[in-house]
């Protein structure tokens, strides 16, 4: 696939704003779609790897790669106005949402029940992204075996993450050093 990343700093704005502005419960489904199948500005690979890397980093995955992503392509003002776009509207409408919220909720069972339902459409926007990211790993027998490693040792053994995450990280390195990732 070839790509084509953003020509200017108001193409790079308007994408991410078009990610922050659809992505209200669930992010990672939107910026998939926008960075990856419509604009075409990175490709699949790239994505799942600069999004492993941001997984990483204190703060919201998409959050990060926006940062990186902007950085990457336009510098330090990219990297202010990918992040200014991905999150100039979600600020402002959970702000409103909240004064609704406030308002309402202790009151309207509805209200509470169109909050529940918008949580597991997000939970189920992540999980559809999960499974398109997959697709790239799958393919990876070492891959796979770090990330069946990682479930194991945190999600079975309850080991901290602390300690998973630099053996893992350390593992992945020497496993990218000779090609296997």
């Amino acid at each position: 696939m070839s790509v084509n990343p953003p020509n200017s700093l108001r193409e790079l704005f308007l994408g991410f704003l078009s990610i922050g502005a659809r992505s209200f419960g669930g992010v990672m489904p939107w910026a998939h779609r926008v960075m990856v199948e419509e604009q075409r500005w990175i490709t699949e690979a790239d994505f799942a790897e600069t999004i492993g890397l941001c997984q990483f980093l204190p703060g919201p995955n998409i959050g990060n790669a926006s940062i990186v992503f902007g950085k990457r392509w336009f510098g330090l003002s990219g990297a202010l106005v990918a992040f200014l776009g991905l999150f100039g509207l979600p600020f402002i409408w959970v702000l409103a949402l909240f004064a609704l919220y406030a308002d309402f909720a202790a009151t309207n069972e509805t209200l509470r029940a169109v909050v529940t339902g918008v949580g597991a459409a997000g939970a189920g926007l992540f999980i559809g992204t999960a499974v398109k990211l997959g697709r790239v790993i799958a393919r990876r027998p070492a891959a796979l075996a770090l990330i069946a490693a990682c479930f194991l040792a945190a999600g079975i053994g309850r080991v901290s993450l602390f300690a998973v995450l630099p053996i893992a990280f350390a593992v992945a390195l020497v496993c990218a050093r000779r090609g296997l990732l």
